[in-house]
């Protein structure tokens, strides 16, 4: 018994470390992921659960050429982000409230302290923002797509599969970014990958090796206690 207790909690930790130590990188190193790693991810990931099985998820993996070309496409667009059109969906609500205002700001003016961006250097801020479009030079940059047909159902279970992607690449040493800011540029993104029209694209995330010599990869969020969103009953 002694033996299975130190068993199950050796694998508590290891799954708590990927979970705890994932986060959104904005800075990576060139270094090439393989093919066989990143589908080992994906498979992983696709164990996520989903209603009646449906799986709603569809993956567009991009390197090198084609990876750039979707960047040209949006950087090139003339399209702002603060421009851009949410048609599809919108992430954020129309107007920001408490407490989400604040944790909000806090994200903002923590991510770009730690850049040395003041809070009137707008063209700084957008300089950052647009390094979304490079997948902050991460190797491999991913863009998912969902049905347009499927319902709110298929989109919480498209969260657990980000997720498990996060996790899986932790677990290989590997960090993440996932990327609502390609949402709105959808119409750039579609004819690069050749997306049907009936699919949404739902976000991009960035793939690959933590450049630890970054200073925005330094900056660390933080986390509300639990007794603040959580209500235990019996």
């Amino acid at each position: 018994m002694l033996e299975k207790k130190a068993r199950i909690a050796d694998e508590a930790e290891i799954v708590d470390e990927a979970i705890v130590s994932r986060r959104s990188v904005r800075a990576f190193l060139p270094d090439m992921i393989d093919d066989d790693t990143i589908r080992d991810i994906l498979e992983v990931a696709a164990r996520a659960p989903s209603g009646t099985n449906m799986q709603p998820w569809r993956v567009y993996v991009t390197k090198g050429e084609t990876k750039q070309q979707i960047s040209d496409a949006i950087l090139n667009s003339g399209i702002r982000a603060e421009k851009a059109d949410w048609d599809e969906y919108r992430y954020y609500p129309t107007q920001f409230f408490e407490p989400y205002l604040t944790r909000r700001r806090a994200n903002g003016f923590g991510l770009y302290g730690a850049l040395g961006i003041g809070r009137r250097e707008v063209d700084k801020m957008r300089a950052q923002h647009d390094r979304n479009f490079v997948f902050f030079d991460a190797p491999v940059g991913m863009i998912f797509t969902i049905d347009r047909r499927l319902n709110q159902g298929s989109w919480i279970d498209y969260g657990m599969f980000l997720q498990n992607i996060m996790v899986a690449a932790r677990g290989r040493g590997l960090h993440t970014c996932p990327q609502a800011a390609f949402a709105p540029y959808h119409r750039q993104i579609r004819p690069v990958l050749n997306i049907p029209d009936e699919e949404i694209v739902v976000c991009g995330m960035a793939l690959g090796y933590e450049d630890t010599s970054k200073p925005e990869n330094a900056f660390r969020t933080d986390r509300v206690p639990l007794e603040e969103w959580v209500t235990f009953s019996e």
